[in-house]
C-alpha cells in the first residue's frame, strides 16, 4: 500500500476541492492521510490534526520556519520521517520548496531540486524541467534537470532512451543567453540523448521527450500554455453555443472536443514532482479542482511504485552526473 500525504489547506480552493479530489483518489492501493485543522470533514479519510496554514502569499523561507504545525510543513515532514511514501501539495511552492530542503533534503551530489511537469504534445506528453523551482541556474544545473528528467519520462511515461532538447530563442548551437550557450556545450558532452536546442513554439508539437531551462522561463512557458489551452477551448465552446448551426455542429464534434480536452487539459495530470530530494514530492497547480488533485495523488503513486527517487540515485552513483558536479568547484550557493 502507498502511503500518500496530503496538505488538505493548500491551494485556492482549499480545503473543499483538495479533500474531495483526495476522496476519489483513494482506494485499497494507496492509504491517504490529511493534514489539516481538527475540525476538518475529512469524507472518511484519516486526519492529522494541525493548528496552523501557509498561505499562497506568505514568504516561503520565514513561513516555514515559524509555522512547523502548518499542514504543508507537517505534510512534508511525513515524508522525511517514514510515515508517508510521497507528499501532494498545492500550496505555496516556495514554501513546499524550502521545507522539502529542510526536512525531506537533497539527494548527494544534487545541486538544486527541479520541478518535472508533464507537457501534452502532438505526439504524447514529454517533461518540462524546470518548470518553476529555481528562477536563477547556472548550466550544470541545467544538466542535473536533464539527466532529472530522462528518469521520469523513463520510468512514468514509459519512454525509452528520452530525446532531451534545451529551450532556447533558436535551434542553433550558438543561439541563447549565456546561460544556454555553457549548458549547450555540457550537454552535448553529456551521457544523454541530446538533440540541441529548441524554440518554444515546438513545445505542444512535441519536439522532445525532454525540455530543459531555467525555472523563470521555465514556469512562464508552462503557464502560457496553460493559459493559452484555457482561451482556446472556452472560445471554442462560446463559439458552438452562439447559434444554432453551431449547437448542431457542436452535438456531432463532441466527443471529439472531449478527447481533445482530456489530451490539452492541465488537470489531467494534476502535477508535477520535485525532483532531486531524498523522498518524493508532488506540486499540484494552486487552482487545482478535485479532479486535479485526485490526478496529482494518482501521478505521485505512480512515482512510488516505479521507484523514481531509487532511479535517481541509482543514476547518481552510477557517475552519469560526474561531469556536471566537477564544474562546480563549490557547494551550492
Amino acid at each position: 500500500m502507498i502511503r500518500v500525504a496530503v496538505d488538505a489547506l493548500g491551494g485556492d480552493r482549499a480545503p473543499e476541492e483538495i479533500v474531495a479530489g483526495a476522496a476519489r483518489a483513494a482506494s485499497p492501493e494507496i492509504l491517504l492521510t490529511l493534514y489539516g485543522p481538527p475540525d476538518l470533514d475529512a469524507h472518511g479519510l484519516a486526519l492529522v490534526a494541525t493548528t496552523e496554514a501557509i498561505a499562497m502569499d506568505d514568504h516561503p523561507v520565514e513561513s516555514v520556519k515559524t509555522k512547523a504545525d502548518s499542514s504543508l510543513v507537517r505534510a512534508v515532514r511525513a515524508v522525511a520521517d517514514g510515515e508517508a511514501d510521497v507528499v501532494v501539495s498545492a500550496g505555496n511552492t516556495g514554501a513546499m520548496l524550502a521545507a522539502s530542503l529542510l526536512h525531506i533534503r537533497r539527494l548527494p551530489g544534487v545541486h538544486r531540486p527541479g520541478i518535472a511537469a508533464v507537457i501534452p504534445t502532438k505526439r504524447g506528453p514529454s517533461v518540462l524541467i524546470d518548470a518553476g523551482a529555481n528562477a536563477d541556474a547556472r548550466p550544470e544545473h541545467l544538466v542535473q534537470f536533464a539527466h532529472m528528467g530522462s528518469v521520469f519520462a523513463e520510468e512514468i511515461l514509459g519512454i525509452e532512451r528520452p530525446e532531451v532538447r534545451l529551450m532556447s530563442i533558436g535551434e542553433e548551437d550558438e543561439k541563447g543567453n549565456q546561460l544556454t550557450v555553457e549548458a549547450h556545450e555540457l550537454l552535448r558532452a553529456a551521457d544523454l540523448r541530446f538533440g540541441g536546442n529548441m524554440e518554444g513554439r515546438a513545445l505542444l508539437e512535441g519536439g522532445a521527450d525532454v525540455v530543459v531551462t531555467d525555472g523563470f522561463t521555465g514556469n512562464v512557458a508552462l503557464k502560457t500554455l496553460e493559459g493559452t489551452v484555457r482561451s482556446l477551448l472556452e472560445a471554442l465552446r462560446a463559439e458552438l453555443a452562439s447559434s444554432l448551426r453551431g449547437k448542431v455542429g457542436g452535438a456531432l464534434m463532441r466527443p471529439a472536443a472531449r478527447r481533445l480536452r482530456e489530451r490539452l487539459d492541465p488537470e489531467t495530470y494534476g502535477g508535477g514532482y520535485l525532483l532531486g530530494l531524498n523522498g518524493l514530492v508532488v506540486i499540484a497547480h494552486g487552482s487545482s479542482s478535485r479532479v486535479a488533485i485526485a490526478n496529482a495523488i494518482e501521478l505521485a503513486a505512480r512515482g512510488v511504485e516505479h521507484r523514481v527517487v531509487e532511479r535517481l540515485q541509482e543514476r547518481l552513483a552510477s557517475g552519469v552526473l560526474a561531469s556536471a558536479r566537477s564544474t562546480t568547484p563549490t557547494a551550492e550557493r
